[in-house]
Parts: structure tokens; sequence; C-alpha cells
């Protein structure tokens, strides 16, 4: 996790225990007010309990679900007896609320079911133990807003994962029928190759014949290049891929475009471009696509970008950087960023995406070049 995903969540977390100690003041002066001294204390201790389970266990409510449901049920069982104030209170009911949306959102089907079912329970009780007054009216109306509340939520949140599973499937899906296309032009450039030498080598038996080793020599290289480029590129057909012009020239063409679109940019290429598989060059520019695609649509305004490509031992570096302020590093992420994470582990490189030291936003591939090609 990043370092505004850590603060997101520090920050959630002290709203919701700024809430739950906010609720829980407030009602146990209301039940000091309306009841007297001494009826508060229950209701605060099992509010507190309730309160602190959902603070630590809403990201994993499995466990802390029950554990919730346990406490307020054997509260609402106390109350019945007792005939104290009306259980779950607003705050014992903001906390089960959160804990049931969470495990509605995240558990599976069953599961879930039955935390939800548990909540309803817990919220029937308070109606079938209250005693009539204003106060426990309110306190049954509460009970059963706060689950009806979380149920509802819990379901829009896990009905937005699946539809967000079932795009990036979609994605995938797209992008294996683009590399099926890329592996036809690998396949061709290779063997390709591999008859040209065949062919060559035919003649140097018949004119040269002290050639004919050093032809089938060029043969067997070749062969193999293509053998090991094609496993590259088959291996990527579990993820997301995309096929796209061969050769760092197309880059100026590419950036050309996005610069009438977007914010100036600026390309870096290496002195030495040294010939790069095919699969090597398109991801570079897959890379570049992707990354200034999301400059456009996530960054406007954003003043400048930079492309820069470098050779480097054993492998080739691409680094897409901008100068967006604060407010545009968010929502910076995307289905395009997870296929292209994908194809470029599947290459045995790394990519990494996130904010830059001191502004903007910066996408980093590094892709190995085999031996031999470097």
């Amino acid at each position: 996790m990043n370092v505004w995903g850590r603060l997101a969540r520090i920050a959630a977390d002290v709203v919701f225990g700024v809430v739950f100690a906010a609720a829980l003041g407030f009602e146990a002066a209301r039940i000091a007010t309306s009841w007297g001294a001494g009826y508060w204390q229950f209701d605060l201790a099992v509010g507190a309990v309730v309160c602190g389970i959902a603070l630590v266990g809403r990201r994993d409510p499995a466990r802390p679900a029950v554990a919730a449901l346990a406490v307020a049920a054997v509260a609402v069982v106390v109350v019945g007896f007792t005939g104290w104030p009306g259980e779950p209170g607003p705050a014992m009911a903001l906390a089960l609320s959160v804990l049931v949306a969470a495990a509605v959102r995240t558990l599976p089907p069953l599961p879930a079911t039955g935390v939800a079912v548990g909540g309803l329970g817990v919220a029937a009780g308070s109606l079938l133990t209250a005693h009539g007054s204003p106060l426990h009216s309110g306190v049954v109306l509460a009970n059963g807003l706060g689950w009806l509340l979380a149920v509802a939520t819990g379901l829009a949140l896990r009905l937005r994962r699946i539809r967000r599973l079932a795009v990036i499937d979609q994605v995938r899906r797209d992008e294996r029928l683009e590399l099926a296309r890329e592996l036809h032009d690998v396949v061709a450039h290779h063997i390709t190759g591999v008859v040209v030498q065949a062919q060559a080598a035919r003649i140097a038996r018949r004119r040269h014949p002290e050639q004919l080793d050093e032809a089938l020599a060029d043969i067997e290289t070749a062969s193999s290049e293509a053998l090991a480029a094609m496993r590259r590129v088959v291996g990527l057909l579990r993820h997301a891929g995309d096929a796209a012009p061969a050769g760092t020239e197309h880059l100026s063409d590419l950036v050309a475009r996005f610069a009438r679109h977007g914010p100036a940019v600026s390309l870096q290429l290496p002195e030495d471009q040294s010939e790069w598989p095919y699969e090597i060059t398109s991801t570079v520019h897959r890379v570049v696509r992707e990354a200034l695609t999301n400059v456009v649509r996530h960054a406007p305004n954003a003043g400048r970008a930079t492309v820069q490509v470098s050779q480097e031992p054993g492998h080739v570096a691409v680094e897409v950087a901008d100068d967006a302020p604060a407010p545009a590093m968010r929502h910076r992420g995307g289905y395009g960023l997870i296929g292209l994470r994908e194809r470029v582990e599947a290459l045995g490189g790394t990519l990494t995406a996130g904010p830059g030291p001191e502004r903007g936003w910066s996408v980093v591939a590094r892709l190995p070049v085999p031996a031999g090609r470097r």
C-alpha cells in the first residue's frame, strides 16, 4: 500500500473513532437526563465494546461481526429482563451497521447473508424489548433504519466490485486478442529471417562450401531467438497485452499526437539504440501510450510531461512523469495499468506507478533484454 493509501486508512480510523466516541457520549448524556444517574453505565459499556470491535474489525468483518452481534444480542436480552434503556442504542446501532455493511460487501454470499440476518434479528429484538417510551421508539427506529441502510450500502458496494471485476476481465480478453495479432507478427518476423538464411545456406553450399558452417550457425542462432521470442509472447497470453508498432522511432509520432491534446511532452531516447526484441519495443510503446493517456485524462492541470527511455546494463528502462499538482494525483490508477503491469511482469520486468518525489505522477517500467540483444 502506498503512502496515500495508508494516510486514507488512518484518516478513516480517526473519523470512525471520533464519530463513535461522540455517539457514545451523546447517548450516555441522554440516558442520564431521561432515566437518571446510574442507568447509562451498562449502555456505555456494551456500546463501547461493539464500537471498538467495529473500529478494528471492519476491514475483515467475518469474526468481528459475529462477536459484535453476540454482544448486542446479550444486551437486548439483559434489557428485556431488567427494563433498562433499550438496546442496541444509537452508538451500538451505528457500529453494527458498519460491520453489517462491510460483511455484505466483502464476505462470500452465505456468510454475508448470515451476518445480515443476524443484524435483522438484533433489530427485531430491540422491538420486542421496547418499553413504549419515546426514547425506546427512537431506538427501535434507529436500529431498523441502520440495518436497512447497512444492507443497501453493502449490496451497492458489492455490485460495484462485481462490475469492476467484470470490466477487468473484459479488458484482459480484449488485450489477449490484440496480443494474438502481435504473436503472429513476431512469428512472421523471425521465421522470415530463418527462411532467408536457409536460402543463403543453400547458395553457400554450392558456391562457397567453406561458408556453410557459418550459415548454419546463423540459422541456429536465428531459430533460437525465434523460439525464445515466441515463448515470451505466448507467456503473455495469460495476461493482458496490446500490440504496438516496433521500434523507438514510433515514439516520436506518439508523443507528438499527445502533445496536441494535452501538456507539452518531451522525449529522451538513448543515444545507442541497440536492436531490441519486438516484444520489448512494443511494450515500451505500450507503457508510454498508457501513461500519457492517464496524464491527458486525469491531470488536466499538468504543465509538462517527460518521456525518458534509457538503455541500461541488462535492461531497458522507460519513465513517464508529469508535473501535475497534488489534487490531480488522485484516481490515477486504472484498468490499463492492471493489464500493463501484468504484461511487464510476464516479460520478467517491473512496473511502478505513484506520486513523484516533489509533485506529479510517475510511471516507471524496467524490461530485461535477452542476452545477446543488449
